[in-house]
């Protein structure tokens, strides 16, 4: 009698087979993707030094429309959840994301939002009860190492207060991305229902310190209209959207992986339109970055022991 056991071989599998749906990662990898240009729009775009500002006008408006697309308001226990989420995913988050990319290259800033994976991890263990993938742990901790790589890169332009809010923004969306995978969505409300709840919420959160902290910039132009509007309604409208419907369906921890291409994408647009150069040493980061985020979709199929005589 001899045993045999088939080799553990990741896939990604499709909707009817075993794995994760490719279609769906590649629909919710668009939302990392266009968050990738929230840095180049900022610096270049925006008028400099309001980031509770511009924080609300990313959120309000677009939360707003989307309530009037979907025609759904939140209810019961509802209101304090979209509350809770709108400050975790929008309100904290955003506007420590605009002063990490006011204080950092865009790819160092973007990079820095790495570290979401790891905080995801840890917490669908304690809130989700998930069991801790020891695949998707091993790729968080190379993506780490390629944020490493990365931020401490000699040409990496190191400021404290930029990387003290892109760690601070990491961990606040982290929790924000793991409580919506707990609590789920509603019965009969979209992902673009939950998207403006949450949005509104934020917004809302942001109206009045903007205002009086921030105050209205002076001389707004065209290119910063134009700023406000893709961040708004793309950055913000389509890509919530685009996420929560991904976190219904997937893996939480696959999920928070895909962030990855938000620093990989502002890289690269800081290379093509800016010029910031990137060491060589950089450059591996964002490779092991790549590798971790791509693996970390991969489901290894389980060892099988197959006895015959």
């Amino acid at each position: 009698m001899t045993t045999t056991t088939t080799p553990t071989v990741p896939t990604l599998g499709s909707t009817d087979g075993p794995g994760l749906p490719i279609a769906r990662i590649g629909l919710t990898a668009i939302a990392p993707a266009v968050w990738g240009t929230t840095y180049i729009v900022t610096t270049h775009l925006l008028p400099a030094g309001h980031p509770l500002f511009a924080a609300m006008m990313r959120a309000l408006p677009a939360g707003l429309i989307a309530i009037a697309v979907s025609g759904q308001l939140p209810r019961g226990s509802w209101w304090w959840r979209s509350l809770v989420l709108g400050v975790l995913n929008m309100a904290a988050f955003f506007p420590l994301l605009f002063v990490a990319a006011q204080h950092l290259p865009g790819g160092v800033a973007a990079t820095l939002g790495a570290t979401q994976p790891m905080v995801v991890a840890f917490l669908a263990v304690a809130l989700l009860r998930e069991r801790l993938s020891a695949w998707r742990l091993l790729w968080g901790v190379v993506g780490l190492l390629g944020v490493g790589l990365v931020v401490l890169g000699p040409g990496a332009g190191l400021d404290a207060v930029g990387v003290v809010a892109g760690v601070v923004g990491a961990l606040s969306m982290g929790t924000g991305v793991v409580l919506t995978k707990r609590w789920g969505l509603p019965a009969g409300v979209s992902a673009v229902g939950l998207a403006g709840w949450q949005l509104s919420a934020g917004g809302l959160v942001l109206l009045v310190p903007a205002l009086v902290v921030d105050g209205i910039p002076a001389g707004l132009d065209a290119e910063a209209v134009a700023g406000y509007a893709w961040l708004g309604l793309v950055g913000a409208l389509l890509t919530y959207s685009l996420w929560f419907a991904g976190i219904r369906r997937l893996p939480v921890t696959a999920t928070a992986l895909l962030g990855l291409l938000s620093p990989l994408v502002a890289a690269v647009l800081g290379a093509v339109l800016v010029g910031e150069a990137l060491t060589a040493v950089q450059l591996l980061g964002f490779g092991l970055a790549l590798t971790a985020m791509v693996a970390g979709q991969l489901v290894p199929r389980r060892r099988r022991s197959v006895t015959s005589t």
